[in-house]
């Protein structure tokens, strides 16, 4: 972690405005970033950037090494000679309506970056083919695997669609020798499918080409990006269907038992996840290899890493396959230290941030504190009416109750917004808000609409060494603006995106402000 206060922004690359369909690391991220410096902001958090199948999840990506074509900016493509004006053009179907129409800009977006590589096979320059074939040497681990999987899914994904198969994923629909990996048949299917594979690895150099400039760019500018990576991996990924022995499954590659959470207070028969479960004696047995790759993988494309539900290392909900909601599980050990000693003594002091919100225990809290990683605190947890008051305004949640260790947010991408949680609140939890807002200071009133910002700066000002801000929260917007319901498929899920309107030079010298009170602009 830094050693000084910093405090940032949290917006998804496919929240960035302008660009047809979806938000791209393109022009807009590089004008996004300006707007950070000249608000004095010096962190850009982001979710995890790998590529999304159904449900469009972020977390749920096909492979945790690979980049997300979606996000590759077509313009770049076209000032490289790779794409013409034509050739990129968006159909009139793809809207900027504010929010991501995954299905229509998947339909549209991605055969006209095939292209793009398949003209980077024909035209490419020596230089940019030199530095095509180092990335694909210096990505060989996960890249080779990667790109034989998705050329076998893209043919199966569409026989099981013209077949009305939904679900169909490698272990449950590809033929046995695919599915289990026999050596002779991905060496044909490889040989039959050159181009085809050849072609999935260019797309990924685009990616990370664009990516690592952007990067740059940001560090140069003083920026610092948080990425996001999930514990558990989806089943339907390169990352299970390339690496079977170190997940919980049986012989055909099907899972013997599942992650989740045990039911609690807001659902009574737990949540079912279904990631395969990680098979750590496997794991420990090779030095814990693939953890550190991942690691390594990450913090070459970003400077912090957020781990989700990083209670899983220390124990982890384990239910098996069979069953249809969470409840019959059992907490099963993880690697707890072993891992992070691991993973310290092969890439030194590890920048994570340790997800560490629902049920902690002292062993987490120990796991967490004794490699000293920052934990979360989020302020819309703060303010429970049963709780917050009644306990003497201890819950730790509450600005003045942090550790300086920790990574401050008014809400994440799970969250309400802000403004939309402070909607829905109830009277008492309103009257709670209001009377810490005012810090017993008397003949001061809030109204309703000076809440949000007022939060945002409770949030600056706390002991938290680093905070984070959604964008949503700086232009209190409502639920519209949400980025995720758990729990849920469809809706306005992973979709919104912010306006060219919100670059607001008012907003910037307020957040520039905040981070000059709060000692966070340095």
């Amino acid at each position: 972690m830094k050693n000084h206060r910093s405090s940032g922004i949290l917006l998804h690359p496919t929240s960035l405005p302008e660009t047809p369909g979806i938000g791209t690391i393109g022009k807009q991220a590089y004008k996004f970033v300006d707007w950070l410096e000249k608000s004095g902001q010096n962190l850009w958090q982001i979710l995890p950037i790998g590529p999304t199948g159904y449900g469009d999840s972020p977390y749920a990506a096909f492979s945790t090494f690979a980049g997300n074509p979606l996000l590759i900016d077509l313009e770049m493509l076209i000032e490289k000679g790779y794409l013409s004006k034509e050739e990129a053009l968006a159909p009139d179907y793809i809207k900027n309506t504010g929010y991501v129409d995954f299905g229509a800009v998947v339909w549209w977006k991605n055969p006209v970056i095939q292209v793009a590589a398949k003209h980077f096979l024909e035209i490419a320059e020596k230089q940019d083919r030199d530095s095509y074939e180092s990335f694909k040497n210096d990505n060989a681990s996960w890249l080779d695997n990667y790109a034989v999987f998705i050329s076998i899914k893209n043919f199966y994904d569409k026989k099981a669609k013209d077949e009305n198969k939904f679900g169909a994923m490698w272990s449950n629909y590809w033929p046995k020798k695919y599915a289990t990996r026999e050596p002779n048949a991905i060496s044909q299917w490889q040989a039959e499918h050159v181009e085809e594979i050849e072609i999935v690895k260019v797309i990924q150099y685009f990616f990370f080409t664009q990516w690592h400039a952007l990067k740059s760019y940001a560090n140069s500018k003083g920026i610092s990006i948080i990425g996001d990576i999930p514990i558990f991996v989806a089943a339907d990924s390169a990352d299970v269907w390339a690496n079977q022995q170190l997940f919980q499954l049986d012989k055909d590659g099907h899972s013997t038992a599942v992650a989740g959470v045990p039911p609690d207070y807001f659902s009574k028969t737990g949540q079912l996840w279904g990631n395969p479960l990680y098979d750590w004696d496997t794991m420990k047995k090779n030095n814990y290899k693939w953890w550190i790759n991942r690691i390594k993988s990450m913090l070459s494309v970003v400077d912090y890493i957020r781990i989700d539900h990083f209670r899983g290392f220390e124990a982890y909900w384990s239910v098996p396959a069979n069953e249809k909601t969470a409840e019959n599980g059992e907490w099963k050990p993880g690697p707890d230290h072993a891992l992070f000693e691991t993973i310290k003594k092969e890439l030194g002091d590890i920048p994570i941030i340790a997800e560490d919100l629902g049920l902690i225990t002292k062993g987490v809290e120990k796991l967490r504190d004794d490699f000293n990683l920052p934990g979360m605190r989020v302020l819309q947890f703060a303010f429970d009416a049963n709780e917050a008051g009644s306990n003497g305004f201890v819950n730790s949640f509450l600005p003045h109750m942090y550790n300086q260790n920790t990574v401050v947010y008014t809400g994440t991408h799970d969250n309400e917004t802000l403004q939309g949680w402070i909607n829905n609140a109830s009277p008492e939890e309103i009257s709670l808000l209001k009377r810490y807002l005012k810090g017993g200071v008397p003949d001061i009133e809030f109204s309703d609409n000076q809440i949000c910002p007022a939060l945002i700066s409770k949030a600056f000002m706390s002991t938290a060494k680093f905070c984070v801000i959604p964008l949503q929260d700086i232009f209190a917007i409502g639920n519209e603006g949400r980025m995720n319901t758990p729990s849920t498929t469809g809706g306005i899920n992973w979709q919104w995106r912010m306006e060219t309107s919100h670059f607001d030079n008012a907003k910037s010298q307020w957040l520039k402000e905040l981070s000059t009170l709060s000692g966070r602009n340095s």
